[in-house]
């Protein structure tokens, strides 16, 4: 047995992700793959955008569930399916139990948003009930094992499935049916991995020549951290913002698949993220979830490399809660360096914050945000100051100015604890 048979044995078989979107005409959409010309003109090279965010359930999370529901027995669905999920997952498992006419219970944390809970409810209808139980995911996993093994009934895992890994991979069977040009570079985010597995296995047998990056939120790169391990590792703590792809853990069978199909991995700053959601809103008009905007946030981290290069980005979802705004716009003027928190120590004296504003601000300089309360027979007053500036250039200047009028300040910008407090 040669090498690359010996990788072909590894991977999802073609003929299976051929024979999943088969099964998934006329219940998953065949989304666009569209070129993007602000992207290519800024990168310089011929961008695309797979465009899952225009889903029927608004995430590719609908055809790995489709599949792998559609693939059990009559008898092993007598008692219905189960799944644990805050968010796509459960969509595409409730969409799914929906057009199959399959009883489904989708077990969710007590905190998930309101927005989720409905919109799991309008994809399912009658056909499944909602549990809402305990603080977190891993509650309502536990809750919804036992009830799997109390009731008979079938646990329909996100990711780590070879039904449900083929049923994501028909994303890629997609891109390359409607590609016109080979592909040099195909961008795409990983969270437990079934999308990067299942895709990735399509592209490595059918187009080898591409090479294939995965994409981690900084704050949770448990696909990173295992293959540099060599071995599936669990990570202690993780961000979570990045929800449709922060996992403590990636699957085992999907760790395997991409240790073969990934040429490169690498993590995207939470930051990053929002600056491209709000880009993409403002102008292309584009509404992302942040694990949606991982693939063309990556582009940066690769400008010099695509030049001249065919290149495709995964948009994975745009299911993204209108509630989240104020967070996603703080957070990108923060990685961008246009906003900045101090803790400021002013002089208690009349006229210090006058002095402040006209000698120490610059023109075009925002105060965004004051906290001050005076406290007697001290000769300082602290107070809480956000500053949003106009470039990221006016910031050196700022702290310069600070510094020779001998103000006494602490950046509060590296303390997530406060900004978990004050977003």
């Amino acid at each position: 047995m040669d090498a690359s048979t010996s990788l072909t044995k590894k991977l999802i078989p073609v003929g299976n992700i051929i024979n999943a979107a088969q099964r998934l005409k006329g219940v998953a959409y065949h989304t666009p793959y569209m070129h993007n010309i602000n992207l290519s003109d800024h990168y310089q090279a011929n961008v695309y955008l797979k465009r899952e965010d225009l889903q029927v359930v608004r995430s590719y999370k609908i055809r790995g569930a489709f599949n792998k529901i559609s693939s059990l027995k009559p008898k092993q669905l007598t008692n219905g399916v189960v799944c644990a999920s805050a968010g796509n997952h459960a969509q595409g498992v409730a969409y799914a139990c929906h057009k199959l006419g399959i009883k489904g219970s989708i077990f969710m944390p007590n905190p998930t948003p309101k927005q989720k809970v409905r919109q799991v409810q309008m994809f399912g209808k009658d056909y499944v009930k909602i549990e809402l139980i305990g603080d977190t995911f891993d509650d309502a996993y536990e809750e919804a094992m036992k009830f799997c093994q109390q009731r008979q009934s079938q646990f329909i895992p996100p990711f780590d499935d070879e039904k449900v890994m083929e049923g994501q991979g028909t994303v890629g069977y997609e891109i390359l049916l409607d590609a016109v040009e080979k592909i040099d570079y195909l961008f795409l985010p990983i969270g437990g991995g079934g999308l990067a597995a299942g895709v990735g296995s399509y592209f490595k047998q059918i187009s080898p020549e591409t090479k294939i990056i995965g994409l981690e939120p900084a704050g949770a790169p448990a696909m990173k951290i295992s293959l540099g391990k060599g071995e599936n590792t669990t990570l202690e703590k993780i961000d979570k913002f990045v929800d449709g792809a922060a996992v403590k853990r990636v699957g085992d069978l999907t760790f395997s698949i991409c240790q073969q199909v990934l040429d490169d991995i690498i993590t995207i700053p939470e930051g990053k993220v929002c600056d491209t959601i709000l880009k993409l809103y403002n102008e292309e008009a584009i509404v992302v979830e942040p694990a949606g905007a991982m693939a063309i946030s990556a582009l940066d981290f690769y400008k010099d490399v695509i030049k001249g290069k065919n290149v495709a980005c995964i948009v994975s979802g745009g299911n993204n809660d209108i509630t989240r705004m104020e967070e996603i716009k703080e957070r990108a003027l923060l990685y961008s360096g246009l906003k900045h928190y101090f803790i400021i120590r002013f002089p208690q004296r009349a006229g210090a914050l006058k002095e402040f504003v006209a000698e120490v601000l610059g023109p075009n300089d925002d105060i965004t945000l004051f906290e001050y309360t005076k406290k007697n027979n001290r000769e300082k007053g602290p107070a809480m100051v956000g500053i949003e500036l106009q470039s990221s250039d006016d910031y050196e200047p700022l702290i310069q100015r600070m510094k020779d009028r001998k103000i006494a300040f602490e950046l509060l910008n590296e303390r997530f604890d406060f900004f978990n407090f004050l977003i």
